[in-house]
């Protein structure tokens, strides 16, 4: 559990993850805000066109939701040669679905704002954008896998910073290209793409100098071709079903955002805001299940289960006693927190009760997140992603519509459904964790004793 002959703990993997997720979350915000003051039609072009990037970046984390976890058993196993060539299947693995992905949008692009119905006075502006960006979504393909490769060697922080430069970067870009200071052309849209796209290069040179410095990464290999079959298996057998989960994880989100939607305006906007309020809750139980699976990737692969089932029961207890404690707060501050947003009384009024629902709703939510990536860290991915995808789509929108629609219970309706199904997620992965079933599912029991690779 050493990097750098310090010992790695959850605290010090956890808050640089947390840190470098909100700042992600607010750079989005950021963008959107300064796209305000150069034009509403731009805002909606770059937030259609981000919804099929969306789409795209999903298929990346295939490749990088592998990555962490068999990078983190081999680490545990002291095959560290062996973890080294995974990192370069990796990042050669994402590449080429970069290259690819990015192909099918500038063939595409067009045809599919056209299946989705996007306005005719926004599809050129959304076009150019998706051009720009997707067309060279391979460097967000390949800075992902690059920050997933650090973060399992334990450098949680070194990402963060690069994260933090990389939004800088991005911000002056923005400012530059949108206001246009120094006699500089305005290039509005176009202008934001570039920002975009020269931040990410600047990234992934400074993580790859990251790699070779503190990882020692040698990004050509004697035998590295010969083994990347079996690794390119193991980083799919994990990848895959995580999003997989994902993906229909966001499509159950927007059946229910039509169902809330239903409810009328005051109920979808109170919705929003009570969300970006309990975004932070939900920040930091993910950046707790990223860092406990890093941990118990390890501890699995060293073959340690005792420790790794106590580390997992420990990260859920703090991340239960932390969110509904987080959760009450926020309930008890909601007037003045959503005063921050509007001052219409109905949506006051919905989001408090939404606010307040969310001290049930986190617990079960904070046990899904920790178990559900604490099995994956084990190599146990298929079953939780059934269970999951189970719950979401024969509970949780079934009763979404039954309460919001059927019921007439609108927004409370469906977030009493949410509170329903976090709960069950939770004690089907909670279940699966006692079983201890993910002790024979480890990764590196696949590969054979003295096959490792010199790197």
């Amino acid at each position: 559990m050493l990097k750098d002959g310090k010992k790695l703990t959850l605290a010090a993997l956890t808050w640089p993850i947390f840190v470098e997720m909100l700042l992600s979350m607010l750079m989005g915000n950021a963008d959107t805000l300064m796209l305000s003051h150069y034009s509403d039609g731009a805002v909606a072009a770059v937030g259609v066109a981000n919804q099929v990037l969306f789409l795209v970046n999903l298929m990346f984390g295939v490749v990088a939701a592998g990555t962490s976890v068999v990078i983190s058993q081999y680490l545990g196993s002291g095959r560290n040669q062996e973890a080294g060539l995974i990192g370069l299947t990796a990042m050669a693995l994402n590449l080429a679905f970069g290259l690819l992905l990015a192909a099918l949008l500038l063939a595409s692009g067009a045809h599919v704002f056209r299946l989705m119905g996007i306005p005719a006075e926004l599809t050129d502006s959304a076009w150019t954008y998706l051009k720009l960006v997707g067309g060279f979504c391979f460097l967000e393909a390949v800075r992902l896998t690059l920050a997933t490769i650090l973060r399992s060697y334990g450098y949680t922080s070194n990402t963060m910073y690069v994260a933090v430069g990389m939004n800088l970067l991005h911000l002056i870009g923005n400012y530059l290209f949108l206001y246009g200071p120094f006699g500089l052309p305005v290039l509005g849209i176009e202008g934001i793409a570039l920002s975009t796209n020269v931040s990410r290069l600047i990234g992934i040179g400074i993580l790859l100098l990251l790699l070779y410095r503190k990882v020692k990464y040698r990004f050509v290999s004697e035998g590295w071709w010969s083994a990347q079959k079996n690794y390119v298996k193991q980083l799919l057998r994990i990848g895959v079903p995580t999003a997989g989960e994902s993906f229909f994880s966001t499509l159950a989100q927007m059946a229910i955002t039509s169902f809330v939607a239903i409810a009328g305006a005051d109920a979808l906007t109170a919705k929003i805001y009570a969300q970006n309020i309990g975004m932070f809750n939900m920040l930091f139980t993910l950046s707790m299940a990223i860092g406990t699976e890093i941990l118990l990737g390890r501890m699995v692969g060293a073959g340690r289960f005792d420790e790794a089932y106590a580390r997992g029961m420990r990260s859920v207890r703090l991340a239960v006693i932390v969110t509904v404690g987080a959760a009450a707060v926020m309930a008890a501050g909601s007037r003045p927190l959503l005063g921050l947003f509007t001052d219409n009384a109905s949506i006051l009024s919905l989001g408090f009760q939404v606010l307040l629902l969310g001290i049930l709703l986190e617990p079960g939510r904070a046990v899904n997140l920790v178990l559900i990536n604490a099995l994956r860290a084990a190599g146990d991915a298929k079953v939780p992603m059934y269970l999951g995808v189970g719950s979401m789509w024969l509970i949780c929108i079934p009763l979404a519509y039954i309460l919001g629609v059927y019921g007439k219970l609108g927004l409370l309706g469906v977030v009493i459904a949410f509170v329903v199904d976090e709960w069950t997620r939770g004690a089907l992965f909670y279940w699966r964790w006692r079983t201890r079933a993910w002790e024979r599912m480890r990764i590196v029991g696949e590969v054979e004793e003295g096959k490792a690779v010199p790197f």
